[in-house]
């Protein structure tokens, strides 16, 4: 029984590095295969090549400086809601904190403080819900503090409390990080590895209406 035993245990081991190999064989491939691809191209492919990253470049530059002038990168406070409609409108993607002054709100400015200035793609502010009632009424702002993730001018999601954040106040910035990344509110490396969360919140829309007691929700 030991030898069968021992037997099993040594083709294991066999098959898994039969495995590997495979795998790294496939990975060295990969890699003659565009160095070969490389080696190939003449020097007018070279320069287009070279080109075409020159344009990536300077859209980025242009998409960046465009963020900076909307207030991207910085945690700003909105004043009201007047300005609220303004920054949602302006921005593709917002991460909104409706805030009080009390301790949970704080710990919540301090990791969207960091976030901002990571994530310049994403416009980041807060608003205090109690002297913005009609927009928290609108929105369905009961717990505090609570972000609202918008994009495309709707709010398409909630962060409620810390329940989603492990339910306490010592989250990691990278908790809150990977959460908006699951909501699309922002980009990241590990996106892609994400699954996306639909919101089971129904998706409201935030365009100001003409009347305070009008209903925007689509």
């Amino acid at each position: 029984m030991e030898m069968c035993i021992q037997f099993f245990h040594l083709d294991s081991v066999s098959i898994v590095e039969q495995q590997l190999l495979t795998v790294a064989k496939a990975v060295e491939d990969k890699i003659d295969d565009e160095i070969a691809a490389m080696e190939k191209l003449d020097a007018d492919d070279l320069e287009a090549l070279r080109e075409r990253r020159l344009q990536q470049m300077k859209k980025m530059a242009e998409k960046r400086s465009h963020w900076i002038s909307l207030g991207h990168g910085e945690y700003s406070e909105i004043q009201n809601e007047k300005e609220f409609f303004s920054v949602v409108k302006a921005s593709d993607r917002v991460v909104c904190h409706f805030y009080r002054e009390n301790w949970p709100c704080k710990v919540m400015d301090k990791h969207m403080s960091i976030l901002a200035k990571q994530h310049i793609e994403t416009r980041f502010v807060k608003i205090n819900a109690e002297k913005s009632l009609y927009l928290a009424e609108k929105l369905k702002i009961v717990v505090l503090p609570t972000l609202a993730l918008i994009k495309n001018a709707k709010v398409d999601d909630y962060v409620v409390g810390f329940d989603q954040l492990g339910g306490s106040d010592d989250f990691s910035t990278e908790t809150l990080e990977e959460r908006l990344a699951k909501a699309q509110v922002i980009v990241f490396e590990g996106e892609s590895s994400l699954n996306p969360v639909k919101s089971k919140t129904q998706t409201r829309s935030v365009r100001q209406s003409s009347t305070a007691d009008s209903s925007d929700s689509e």
